[in-house]
Order: structure tokens, then sequence, then C-alpha cells
């Protein structure tokens, strides 16, 4: 394997791409146990474009957060990276030191957490908590022209003026969400990610924050990582999706494709489970369960669940490959299925 080349298969240079706002090489990260290194992210790589959001999917489990937590250099002890680079216009991450690093987060890389129900201060009202973001990264700021700004930002994300002067346990569910999302934007950064951020909502706030989310990347063109495991949800608000499997990136491809054509069986499994409302169907599930990540199979690490699993399956790990324009594949099989038959294979 050459320098440029990561074990995901795919070639390019190192040194970032141009068109990326983030670019992730060969991105490792174990958690220590005391019968050995639980393998979380496995090598993966990927990019985010300019003003795109990039869904990052699969089953609990498979790495999406940790991937994340990676990126932000916020992996908790027993975790630890390994090795890759996490390019962020250009910078690598993964080389900075805690200043730097500090500097960067918020500033240029912003965060919207899964429990925005914990993730706020309880004894601080919405102001400070969102003027104590601004402050530490600009300095002191006039109080009349900070405040402009926070009730700005607060009506960006769809919040009356009365919030500024709420208390967490004063809002909804939906409401919290809602003043994290502000607290990710106010400084207008280049990246978000979202970590599953409408999972602890129910359906109709869900929509909200989905819409929320939308607006705010249309008005600021952010660039956004949107992790989750709901399908439906994903192919309403990205633009390309990223397949993970027990720490691997089993697909991507852009989210149109993917739905018209799944290449890989999980993703393939993963669309089959989704309820439809036009016809009456039994859901397909994924045989098994995901192999002890501490000791991964030889070859594809999808090859016990598999329903078309090969000796060459078996024996070699598959590469991600470019089998059609922008469509990545990690599948020894998939080029077999299209030659003879000009479509993938059904689950």
């Amino acid at each position: 394997m050459t320098a440029a080349q990561t074990t995901s298969g795919v070639d390019q240079p190192l040194g970032g791409n141009p068109t990326f706002v983030l670019d992730v090489r060969d991105l490792r990260v174990h958690y220590a146990t005391s019968q050995g290194d639980v393998i979380a992210v496995n090598g993966i790589s990927f990019g985010v474009q300019r003003g795109e959001i990039l869904g990052l999917v699969g089953e609990s489990g498979c790495g999406k957060s940790t991937a994340a937590m990676a990126i932000l250099r916020l992996v908790q002890a027993p975790g630890r990276i390994l090795g890759g680079q996490v390019l962020l216009n250009g910078t690598d991450l993964l080389g900075l030191d805690e200043v730097q690093l500090n500097r960067v987060r918020w500033r240029d890389l912003a965060l919207i957490p899964q429990g925005a129900m914990n993730s706020l201060n309880p004894v601080m009202r919405v102001r400070d908590q969102l003027a104590d973001a601004v402050e530490s990264h600009e300095g002191k700021q006039p109080k009349r022209v900070l405040k402009e700004r926070i009730l700005e930002t607060l009506a960006t994300v769809g919040l009356p003026n009365r919030v500024y002067d709420l208390f967490p346990h004063e809002l909804s569910g939906g409401m919290k969400q809602r003043v994290c999302i502000a607290m990710a934007v106010i400084l207008n950064p280049a990246l978000i990610i979202a970590d599953e951020p409408t999972s602890a909502l129910d359906v109709v706030v869900q929509r909200v924050i989905s819409q929320t989310l939308l607006d705010v990347k249309r008005r600021m063109n952010v660039s956004m990582i949107l992790i989750g495991h709901d399908m439906g949800l994903q192919a309403q608000l990205v633009d390309r999706i990223a397949v993970m499997y027990a720490g691997n990136i089993a697909e991507i491809a852009p989210v149109e494709s993917v739905f018209a054509e799944p290449l890989h069986p999980y993703t393939q499994l993963l669309i089959s489970s989704i309820p439809s409302i036009k016809e009456r169907k039994p859901l397909r599930v994924t045989e098994g369960l995901t192999h002890d990540l501490r000791r991964p199979p030889p070859g594809c690490v999808f090859s016990l669940r598999c329903p078309h699993v090969a000796d060459e399956c078996r024996a070699v790990v598959p590469m991600l490959r470019e089998i059609k324009p922008e469509h990545l594949v990690a599948c020894h099989r998939v080029e077999t299925w299209l030659n003879n038959n000009n479509a993938s294979p059904t689950c």
C-alpha cells in the first residue's frame, strides 16, 4: 500500500482535497479492554464537500458516533485514536495541540449533541450560554451588539425572543435541541456534526428539527455530517450517504443513488427495513449479530451475516471502490451482479 492509498481502497493524495471542507483519511479508533482492543473505527476514509450534508448511518455500535468524536478529538479513555488524518480546510486536526484545537472547535468545527437535555447548563440562562461561546473565541463584546447577535441566531433556528432570558428547564425538548443548534451555528463554522439530533424527540418535533437543520444549511451554506440510523430521515435531509458496518464503510454514494440502487447487501437490508405506506409487506431483518469487535472475521466483516457470501468474501478484505460514478462500494460480488444482470441483487 502506498502513502497515498487508504485501507478503504480509495486512492487520493495526502494533503487534502480542495473540494472538501473535511477530508478524513484512514481514521482508526480502538477501545482498550482486558481481553483485547475493540476496533471501533477501522481505517475509514470519506470527505464532506462544501455546502453539503453527508449522512453517516448504520446500526447501533457500528462506529458512527466514535468517528464523530475522533474528528472532534473528543474520544475519551479507554478509547484512543491510533492513526489517520482529519483535514479541516487542509489543516490536520490530529496534529494540533490543545491550544490550537480549542481555537478550531466551535469557531470552525461545531457539534450538535445527541442529548440536548444533558448538554445545556441547567443553572445558566440561554443568553449566557450563547454569550459564553462567542466571547470564548472572540473576546468581550458590547452588551447591545452581543444581544442582537444572540437574538438573530435564535431567530435563525425558529426560536422567539423570549427564549433569550429562559433557563433550559423552561424549554420543551424541541426548543432545547434548537438552542443547541443555535450554539453550534452562532460562530458560523465551516462544518457542523449533528449526532442523532432527533433521536429523543417525537415525530412532530423531529420534523421541526429536520426543517431547522435544512434552513440553517441553506442560509449559511454550512457543511454538515448527519449521524443516525433512521434511513427515512436521511433520505429527506442528506445529499450523500455513507453506510457504516462494524467500524468500516460499506458504501458511499449520492442519496438518490443509494435508494434507487443500493449495491452493498447491508445497505439493501437497511433500506428494506423501512416500513412502506404504499404496500403491506413483511419487513426484512438482518439475520444474526455483529461479530465480536475485538476479533473481526477474516475477509469481509459482513460475511457472517451476508445472504450472498462466497468463499472470496471469507478470505479477502474488500476495498472501497468506485463501481459507478460517485458510487463507492466495499463488496467483492457487486461487479459480477452488475455485469451479469445489469442490476444489483435484492435481499
